[in-house]
């Protein structure tokens, strides 16, 4: 029976952000390199996109041998405990990753070891070889990747230093997620191999920008609708999660239902989830009323804490705390005065919370009734914007915003900002 070793990584630039992974799949008997595996995987956690490392990397050796037993070694602590068994997956993003894994290969054909980062370089410069083609508006390419030679390179200096070099072997060609060494060879005229994410790639070429993919079902469609307005809307005063929760005002209970009205017209919202906050669930209740809907109230879509702001103007809060807010509008880990949320902890909450949601309502549409930030942060993590891409952006009361996740990981905006309802 063959024995591989599987070499997995994934990370993140901004956790979550754009995401990529590396996998590696070594002959265990002789150290060669049979097959490397990597992609751009849009914006994500590092827990997720370690996973989908681990995924590809187990799905590759399956190909080239589905009676092998597999050797798994990854940096990631999490990962190897969990899928060890040794401890509990909470994380109702990380469950489906792990169920799948585990259906590969047999249970008992299959073992896991935790490595440092240093033993895990040539998947580690793969899953940075996707990132950096997804900053290029590309996706990873087999005849590009400089991975497998990098890491060779630096055996051969660590042995000239007296280091022992890596006791394997690689090869110097590097191959697509689908395509063992030992398979490079011209194919017939029309021909097409997957990659690991199941893209098909034409023979002989790359993937550049979109590609022909097969069809990945229908999204989870988020659909954004900011409450309605409130007395303090027109003012212009933080209204966030921590101060005295205000209700819709006249004008807000309107626009409310004239929202739920076009909302209706469409007839694709099949859940209504709201922030617990007074102006969101009544608003929510308005429009869940008019599609004949109940709603659930998810605490984290809840807007940010604002701490001693809460209540005061832009120019109040100036005026009170300038080297606060001059702190809050540079750096996205500098929280309001008075120990209130950074948007740094804004946008963990809510990626937590995106990625629940995608899982539970994979193919349907689903109405999130919140807040500005949270909307705002939706969008900015699904476009891979950086965090002052926040103050860049325009959100009106009862506004509608919509954001697709495919089953690939990536996300598509689809609308933002629509207020024609209002008119």
């Amino acid at each position: 029976m063959r024995e591989f070793i599987v070499e997995a990584d994934g990370g993140s630039r901004g956790n979550p952000g754009p995401a990529g992974y590396g996998a590696v799949v070594c002959d265990a008997a002789t150290g060669q390199t049979l097959l490397e595996a990597a992609e751009y995987i849009g914006v994500a956690t590092n827990n997720v996109a370690e996973y989908r490392g681990l995924l590809a990397g187990l799905r590759a050796a399956h190909t080239l041998d589905p009676a092998a037993t597999v050797h798994v070694r990854m940096d990631s602590k999490l990962v190897i405990e969990q899928m060890s068994g040794r401890w509990k997956i909470k994380h109702p993003s990380m469950k489906p990753l792990a169920t799948e894994a585990r259906g590969i290969f047999p249970p008992d054909r299959v073992t896991y070891e935790w490595i440092p980062r240093a033993e895990n370089k040539h998947a580690d410069r793969l899953a940075n070889e996707a990132m950096d083609a997804g900053a290029r508006g590309e996706q990873w390419s087999p005849g590009d990747s400089v991975a497998d030679m990098d890491v060779a390179a630096g055996s051969r200096a660590a042995g000239a230093m007296g280091v022992p070099p890596l006791e394997r072997s690689r090869e110097w060609g590097r191959v697509g997620a689908a395509a063992p060494l030992s398979e490079q060879r011209p194919e017939p005229p029309g021909q097409q191999h997957p990659d690991s994410s199941g893209h098909q790639h034409a023979p002989g070429t790359t993937t550049r920008g979109w590609t022909s993919a097969p069809d990945l079902g229908a999204p989870a469609t988020l659909v954004l609708l900011r409450h309605g307005e409130t007395p303090l809307t027109p003012q212009k005063r933080f209204s966030g999660s921590g101060g005295t929760n205000p209700p819709l005002s006249a004008a807000g209970r309107d626009q409310a239902h004239r929202v739920a009205d076009a909302l209706a017209r469409r007839g694709t919202v099949q859940t209504v989830l709201a922030s617990p906050l007074t102006r969101t669930r009544e608003t929510a209740e308005i429009v869940a009323a008019r599609l004949g809907l109940d709603v659930v109230v998810e605490d984290g879509l809840r807007e940010t804490d604002f701490g001693a702001w809460e209540g005061l103007t832009f120019g109040e809060v100036r005026d009170r705390y300038p080297d606060d807010l001059n702190a809050w509008l540079a750096d996205p880990a500098a929280r309001p005065t008075g120990g209130g949320e950074s948007f740094a902890e804004v946008a963990a909450r809510i990626a937590v919370t995106k990625d629940e949601l995608v899982t539970a309502h994979a193919g349907r549409t689903v109405l999130l009734v919140t807040h500005v930030t949270p909307i705002k942060t939706l969008v900015r993590l699904a476009l891979g914007a950086p965090p002052e891409s926040l103050f860049r952006m325009e959100l009106s009361a009862a506004s509608l915003s919509a954001v697709a996740y495919y089953a690939d990981g990536n996300a598509s905006v689809r609308l933002f900002n629509d207020t024609s309802h209002l008119r």
